[in-house]
């Protein structure tokens, strides 16, 4: 889990260009049935993606998706200018993973937790 005191402003130097980046970077992993696989996807565009969208503070997201071991997997990549931002999104409790009312359709399981990680390029 990052501590809120523990997050700094970073930032990098390319040639004479400084590029200071703050952010942070929200991750969380669910599984579907196969036969789900495309509903899901339907739902994540048309539901879960309008409602980040909309949240103060969201920066950007990366949803990537895949069929393993005859599952359907997916995973969110979301981007975040801090942690305060993350719990007008998710609560106080931001390292506990939001759900939606139309998750228990699709969902195997519901893993409890996120992970959060500072990003110091992009």
């Amino acid at each position: 889990m990052l501590e809120l005191a523990k997050l700094n402003l970073c930032g990098f130097t390319k040639e004479t260009n400084i590029k200071r980046i703050q952010m942070i970077a929200r991750i969380w992993h669910g599984r579907t049935r196969i036969e789900d696989y495309d509903a899901y996807t339907d739902f994540l565009k048309n539901v879960a993606i309008p409602d980040y969208q909309k949240t103060q503070g969201f920066i950007s997201l990366k949803f990537l998706r895949q069929i393993s071991n005859n599952e359907g997997h997916f995973n969110l990549i979301t981007f975040w200018e801090n942690l305060e931002v993350i719990k007008n999104f998710a609560g106080q409790d931001f390292d506990k993973a939001k759900y939606y009312p139309e998750d228990n359709k699709f969902l195997l399981e519901f893993e409890e937790k996120v992970q959060h990680h500072e990003v110091f390029a992009s």
